[in-house]
Order: C-alpha cells, then sequence, then structure tokens
C-alpha cells in the first residue's frame, strides 16, 4: 500500500513538473519576437526631388516674399538631404495647391504595395499573405474609409479572422510603437505572425504658405516606407534576422509645449501643413531621456550601471571647482549596445542625439546617410538606417541595435533588437551604399548655384 502510494505520488509530482515546465516553455516562446524580413520603399527615379525641382516647387509658391524664398533656400542647403529623395507625384507634376484624394491613395497603394510585394517574394514558400495573423499599418496624417488595413487586405486576399489595427496621428515613432502593439498580441497568442507596414502620406499635405515654422516640414520629410515581418513561432527562429529583447515607450504630452511643437494645422491665412516650434529640441531631449532611464538598466550590464552610479556619487560630492560638462550622459552604452538607429529627423537631431549619448561619427554614419539618401521618410526612417548597417556588413551575430523614434505627442519610443546571424542583404541601398559616405561630403548644390541667398544687400530684390 505504501509502495502504491509512492508510486502514485511520483507520478503525479512528474506530471506536475511536466505541466508547469510545459507552460512555462509556452509563455517563454510567445514572449519571444523574432524579425523575419523587412522592406523599404525605393521610388523611381522620375519621382526623384533633386535641388532644381526643389527650386522650382518654391519658386511656384506666390505667397513667398524674397525673405521667406531665402529662408527655404538656406534650410535646403544645411538641410542634410541629398539629391535622390524621392517626392509625392501630385508636387513633382506642380499640384501640391490641389490634391485630390485620389493623389493620396495612389501614393499610399505605391509604397505600402510595393515593399509588401518585395517582401512576400523573398519569404515566398516561408509565409504567404493568407499566414498572417495580424495587421498593423500607421500613417499619421491619412485615415481613409474603409481603413488603409482593409485595403491591404482585400489587396492579398488575407484570412477573415485577421486582427487589424490602423494608427493614425503618432507621427515618426508609430513604427516602434505597432512593433510594441505585435509583442504584446503575441504573448496571448502563440505561433503568430505578424505585418507592420510603416509610412506617411506626403502629397496631400504639402504647405503652400509662408510661415517658417510651417516649411521646414516640406524641406525635410519625403515619400518613403517600409514592410516589417515578425513571429513568435519557435519554428521560425532559425530562419530570423533577429530577436526583440526589449520596447520602452515615453509620453511627454502632459506638457504644454511638448504637445503643441510638432502639430497638423492651418496658419493664419488657412492654409493647411505641419508646425515644427523651436521647442522640438527640448521635447526631444526630455522624452528620450525618460525613455532611456527605464530602458538602458534593462540592457546595459550590472557592472556598467554600479560603475556610474559610483562616479556620479563622487562627482556630487566633490567640492573641487566645477568644470565644462562634458558630452555623452556618463554611461558607456557600448558595454551592452553596439549599434545605434536614431532616427533620421534631421541633421539637428541626428547631431544632437549623437553628442547627447557620447557616440561617435562612425555611430550616427548610418543615420546621417539615410537621411541624405532618403530624407525624412516619418515612421518608415529607421529602416532605412537599419538597411544601411546590414548593407555595410555591420551587423553580426549577437549584436545588439538600439531603435530610437521621436515624434508627435510628444513621444520617444525606442527598442532594442538581438542580431541572429551576419546579415549582408543590400537590400534597398543596393545601388547606393558602395557611393556612401563619400557622397554625402559632396557640397549642396544651392551652395554654389544659389550664394546669392546669403548676400544681405540682395534683400531689397523683389522675387516674382
Amino acid at each position: 500500500m505504501e509502495l502504491f502510494s509512492l508510486s502514485s505520488l511520483l507520478l503525479l509530482s512528474t506530471l506536475f513538473l511536466f505541466n508547469i515546465s510545459k507552460f512555462v516553455l509556452k509563455r517563454r516562446n510567445q514572449r519571444k519576437c523574432y524579425m523575419l524580413h523587412y522592406e523599404c520603399y525605393k521610388g523611381m527615379d522620375e519621382r526623384k526631388l533633386d535641388t532644381e525641382t526643389c527650386a522650382k516647387v518654391v519658386q511656384r509658391n506666390k505667397n513667398l516674399g524674397l525673405e521667406e524664398y531665402r529662408f527655404l533656400l538656406r534650410t535646403m542647403a544645411s538641410s542634410g538631404i541629398g539629391e535622390e529623395t524621392y517626392g509625392p507625384r501630385n508636387v513633382l507634376e506642380g499640384r501640391e495647391d490641389s490634391p485630390t484624394l485620389l493623389d493620396a491613395h495612389s501614393e499610399m497603394d505605391e509604397i505600402m504595395f510595393d515593399t509588401l510585394d518585395k517582401l512576400f517574394h523573398k519569404t515566398k514558400g516561408l509565409i504567404s499573405p493568407s499566414d498572417i495573423d495580424i495587421l498593423v499599418v500607421n500613417v499619421s496624417l491619412f485615415a481613409p474609409s474603409p481603413s488603409l488595413t482593409s485595403r491591404v487586405i482585400n489587396r492579398y486576399k488575407m484570412r477573415e479572422d485577421i486582427k487589424s489595427f490602423n494608427l493614425s496621428g503618432l507621427g515618426c515613432s508609430a513604427s516602434v510603437i505597432s512593433i510594441d502593439i505585435v509583442q504584446r498580441i503575441f504573448e496571448t497568442r502563440e505561433n503568430a505572425i505578424a505585418l507592420v507596414v510603416s509610412t506617411e502620406t506626403m502629397g496631400p499635405h504639402w504647405y503652400c504658405g509662408k510661415d517658417r515654422s510651417m516649411m521646414l516640414s516640406n524641406c525635410l520629410f519625403r515619400a518613403g516606407g517600409s514592410s516589417v515581418l515578425l513571429t513568435n513561432a519557435a519554428r521560425f527562429k532559425n530562419r530570423a534576422l533577429m530577436k526583440l529583447v526589449t520596447v520602452v515607450r515615453a509620453h511627454v504630452g502632459s506638457d504644454d509645449e511638448a504637445y503643441s511643437c510638432c502639430m497638423q494645422m492651418e496658419d493664419i491665412d488657412g492654409h493647411p501643413g505641419f508646425l515644427l516650434t523651436k521647442y522640438l529640441k527640448k521635447a526631444a531631449a526630455r522624452a528620450l531621456t525618460k525613455n532611456l532611464q527605464v530602458l538602458l538598466p534593462r540592457v546595459l550590464p550590472v557592472k556598467e550601471l554600479i560603475r556610474y552610479a559610483i562616479v556620479r556619487a563622487l562627482k556630487r560630492r566633490t567640492t573641487a571647482k566645477r568644470e565644462p560638462a562634458s558630452s555623452g550622459i556618463g554611461l558607456n552604452l557600448k558595454t551592452g549596445l553596439q549599434h545605434f538607429c536614431i532616427h533620421p529627423g534631421g541633421r539637428a537631431i541626428i547631431e544632437g542625439v549623437g553628442k547627447s549619448l557620447g557616440l561617435t561619427e562612425f555611430d550616427i554614419e548610418p543615420a546621417r546617410m539615410a537621411l541624405h539618401r532618403f530624407g525624412n521618410t516619418s515612421s518608415g526612417g529607421l529602416w532605412y538606417v537599419l538597411g544601411y548597417m546590414e548593407a555595410k556588413n555591420r551587423l553580426k551575430k549577437g549584436e545588439k541595435i538600439l531603435m530610437m523614434s521621436m515624434g508627435a505627442g510628444f513621444e520617444s519610443n525606442n527598442c532594442v533588437w538581438e542580431v541572429l546571424k551576419d546579415l549582408d542583404d543590400k537590400n534597398v541601398w543596393e545601388d547606393s551604399v558602395d557611393r556612401y559616405p563619400e557622397l554625402s561630403r559632396i557640397p549642396n548644390p544651392f551652395v554654389e548655384k544659389y550664394d546669392w541667398i546669403n548676400d544681405d544687400t540682395m534683400s531689397f530684390v523683389r522675387v516674382d
């Protein structure tokens, strides 16, 4: 009897441990988020918005006086944007002041379907449209009905039980927000496959007024986007490019200046556009700081965190004469992170983030080159930066990448990826990566052709 009781107890214990192990293993797999593939949009040559074309667009704006004209040309010359970015079709055709709904749909279709067609082609035999369980599309300034997710589902004839999410108004950081949403859904569903499509519509929102704070968006934003394929299915682990380590989101919208520093609105003359105020840099710094306070302890080694705490405590106690502040935050980020994927929002943003984090020119090069080649493509911009790193054979197995994005609200949304294999695909950079970074050092044609914009004696001239 005792032997029977002992055997029953052992059997029950074994079954209990087996079920616990199975449950833990299942939860671990559900918490995983693997990146299987990503694609970025590259337009046709006739869509390129070089300096000559930019000058013609500016000259068509009859609301500009000479000073506004000079301001725009100066901004273009110092923006860090090159000659091969892509513009919306209605602007290139001279219809920026009268966009149609068809223009917006055509722009979205071209970007979304181009990247998705390429993605499904590259993963043919592995994933098909009917395998997609979750679809997230983020476009800040265009929310039609039916939604853009419905447009994608209809185009690729996806399943009836697909979970779709259409995000708007989230700005340049919407792609990381989308990844966070997918990761949270993965925690409740096993063996799921997700698509994240990130882009922005430029054509219908081209500013045709004369408010300098609203002109900046015309100088920085360009047509572009990306599609990313994600899964938590363990069977795809060996095919995955990267694994998501963590996602952190920070929102400082409770501050009025931060909330209003990046806003869609109309100017005093009724021209719609996007306002970028001088408080943007301060809001970005505050949001990024809040974010990194949570993120960095998750990815940096304990040894580095202890060293930082000791050094900081000693500095507080010292009574020596204060020395000039050095650049950087005091932490050696390279102890836990090898690559830094900074949102290519503008030259000032890239250089500001690089300086505040103590990064080198090598570290910020991918963001600067993505800005030069493709411009600020809003929420899709991070993936052009990642593509540059891969095309330059920088990404090796085991290394970690910090993706940093900022957007209207004001928000800072960052994530960390771990590279699962050596990556060397030339991707969207195939025809241009060998020319970089050298190409970015060539002076902007505006500097020579329009050198009169810096001549203050020309202020009396009238532009007709």
